[in-house]
């Protein structure tokens, strides 16, 4: 049971080091690149058949992802996945950043619970996506003034 501020008891962190590895702890807890950006070079939304919406934005210079951000309205493995998805493809080109596979992202988190393994799913085809509109922009970078 939480406290009355909503704090997690200890108990429950030690129930939660049994099931998560520290690195995938730490991406759901302090989430790297979560928030929304503004003038991306490409974007992607796409909701998971468990319910989970991701959204992915990439800003690129040449062909090379300098800044990537997330967020999502999933569960802690959402949040790590996009985490880590987002950490990946920095400072990789598009064409590497599409390669980043849900088993690269499960290898980064140090694995996820079997439940829980198609947030990783979620955020590698939403980084693909992502990758895929921005590679469109790069090809007719006039499409960006139309974007909602």
């Amino acid at each position: 049971m939480s406290g009355e501020h909503g704090e997690i008891p200890e108990m429950d962190f030690a129930d939660i080091r049994k099931i998560y590895s520290e690195t995938a702890i730490d991406h759901f807890m302090q989430p790297k690149n979560m928030g929304e950006m503004q003038d991306a070079d490409g974007a992607a939304r796409i909701t998971g058949p468990c319910g989970d919406t991701m959204e992915i934005w990439i800003k690129v210079d040449g062909e090379i992802i300098t800044v990537a951000s997330f967020m999502t309205d999933g569960c802690k493995n959402s949040i790590a996945s996009g985490s880590m998805a987002t950490t990946l493809a920095r400072g990789k080109s598009l064409s590497e950043a599409q390669q980043i596979s849900q088993q690269d992202i499960l290898q980064a988190l140090d694995g996820l619970p079997e439940e829980g393994q198609h947030c990783a799913l979620l955020a590698s085809n939403t980084l693909k996506a992502a990758v895929q509109d921005g590679l469109a922009m790069l090809r007719e970078p006039w499409k960006k003034n139309y974007r909602k």
